[in-house]
């Protein structure tokens, strides 16, 4: 499963979005074009889903209606969210949920609208009679509660599946930073969510990460998890040296580069859900940048995966096999941003039919400020 199609209206800086989506989305614009805020779209619906979460938090998480709404929105009250979910070779999606939020007086979230189809046909339908009656209840989704989504449970379950790690490595360097945060999307509590994983699981996806990290670190020997006598997770490298066993290092010592590919990597083989990372060039080497779609294509066709990257890497974006559907190009205006993948430009379309351009060559001159020259006058 995966998403096939979005449509968001008055979502952070869209005013509105409407996309069809393929198993790689590389997503391209301007710095504070909403290139986070596109994922965070994903993130909103899964802490919706989630156990322990609902709309109240999610909402709440990103301070209030009034912060998730565009600001370009004027007189349009609503936030919507709607999604296609389907099969990863099927057309026409299994499923499709659309939430819209309002806030009362009181600046709370409330359900305005909350439609599931399956397969074209309504099931779902809010607000009912029931709402009507009781309005209490539409402060809450039926996404979010057990005993009111039995007949598109599905859908909940694949939000479960949503993976977001972007990895800061500051706080996994200090993870008393983050104390008491579970799946913390910026790794506060990273190591103790390897220590967390079985055993035999474990040990399988270090030994893959430690094959990785032997090529982008040639120096690094071997790679563990320990515990220190307090019983708090560090993850250790032993790194070439003249004396044996005198190259231990743990993750205080490790660079940026390595602990931001680990995290990489370690999300890679963590769920068979739709993937989300942000920048996953950062405090690494060009050559293997340029390496990373080709994973990623492999991981889309072993396991069926999903995977959305933001990037301004032309490194990374310099690989042959990705599709102009695949590249998402976010276009700001002071009418909100909007999106549409490079096929659809006809500008960049006729500059790769020559043949002699790729993606990055074709699309990141779209994104680039009109006058960057003019930071280097800084200072005068």
């Amino acid at each position: 499963m995966r998403f096939t199609r979005i449509n968001f209206s008055n979502w952070r800086n869209f005013r509105k979005v409407e996309i069809k989506l393929q198993k790689r989305a590389f997503i391209v614009g301007p710095n504070a074009a909403g290139k986070s805020n596109l994922l965070d779209a994903f993130r909103f619906l899964q802490d919706i889903a989630s156990v322990g979460g609902g709309l109240q938090q999610a909402v709440n998480k990103r301070d209030g209606v009034s912060k998730i709404r565009c600001l370009a929105a004027r007189r349009a009250p609503q936030v919507i969210l709607e999604i296609d979910i389907g099969a990863n070779d099927s057309e026409n999606p299994d499923w499709t949920y659309r939430l819209e939020i309002v806030q009362d007086r009181a600046s709370k979230p409330v359900v305005e609208k909350e439609i599931v189809e399956r397969f074209g046909e309504v099931i779902l339908s809010r607000p009912d009679k029931e709402d009507e009656s009781d309005p209490e209840r539409l402060r809450q989704t039926h996404l979010e509660q057990v005993n009111a989504n039995k007949q598109f449970r599905e859908i909940s379950e694949f939000l479960n599946t949503v993976r977001y790690l972007h990895i800061v490595p500051q706080l996994v360097r200090e993870p008393d930073r983050s104390t008491g945060k579970v799946n913390d999307p910026y790794g506060g509590d990273f190591l103790e969510r390897l220590a967390r994983t079985p055993k035999s699981t474990l040990e399988s996806r270090l030994n893959k990460i430690r094959t990785a990290l032997r090529v982008a670190v040639p120096q690094l020997k071997d790679l563990e998890l320990v515990r220190d006598n307090r019983g708090t997770p560090h993850i250790q490298g032993l790194y070439e040296h003249w004396r044996p066993n005198a190259g231990w290092q743990t993750e205080d010592q490790f660079s940026d580069g390595t602990l931001r590919l680990l995290g990489l990597l370690w999300s890679v083989l963590e769920g068979t859900g739709p993937l989300l990372l942000e920048e996953p060039e950062l405090s690494l080497h060009p050559e293997l940048i340029r390496h990373v779609p080709q994973m990623f294509a492999r991981l889309s066709r072993k396991r069926g995966r999903q995977v959305f990257i933001s990037t301004h890497s032309g490194d990374l974006l310099q690989d042959s096999g990705i599709d102009a559907n695949e590249v998402l190009l976010l276009l700001p205006s002071y009418d909100g941003t909007r999106v549409i993948t490079a096929q659809d430009d006809d500008q960049i379309v006729a500059l790769l039919e020559n043949g002699d351009l790729s993606i990055a060559d074709a699309v990141l001159p779209r994104t680039s400020p009109s006058n960057a020259s003019q930071i280097a006058l800084f200072g005068d």
